[in-house]
């Protein structure tokens, strides 16, 4: 009588399940909040600086347009609008904590000077990270 080499297969009982259980699936959840409580407030940090440093920039760029158009001109511009159509900007900029060019504060010049706009600050409202201000700067 001739042997039968058959390889035994598994049978429906004995296979492996096919997916995930539900502790594995809570493992790995807990794993992703474990890593996304440590970025994101980061990443929030990093973006709230990058905005500082923004702003710090259009300022120091439209106080120096507004300079050199009071050097050029002999008085001041009489809206932040006319440095971008005199070509001292190519636009205002948007203040970066409120992303609008509407909410710049125009100082105006002292007494005796021509013009509406010889300073300008942020229009924003709260503190910055180091503490003071927006509307400070």
């Amino acid at each position: 009588m001739a042997r039968s080499c058959k390889r035994p297969t598994l049978g429906p009982s004995l296979r492996p399940p096919a997916g995930f259980t539900l502790i594995e699936l809570l493992v790995v959840l807990a794993a992703l909040a474990l890593l996304l409580g440590l970025a994101v407030p980061r990443y929030v940090e990093h973006v709230d600086r990058a905005r500082e440093i923004v702003l710090k920039q259009n300022l120091r760029a439209m106080r120096d347009a507004i300079d050199k158009f009071n050097a050029d001109r002999g008085r001041y511009p009489s809206e932040l609008a006319e440095l971008a159509k005199e070509r001292y900007l190519r636009e205002v900029p948007p203040d970066p904590v409120t992303d609008s060019v509407l909410t710049w504060t125009v100082v105006p010049p002292p007494s005796g000077a021509q013009g509406q706009v010889y300073d300008v600050h942020s229009g924003a409202a709260g503190l910055s990270r180091d503490g003071s201000l927006y509307a400070a700067w």
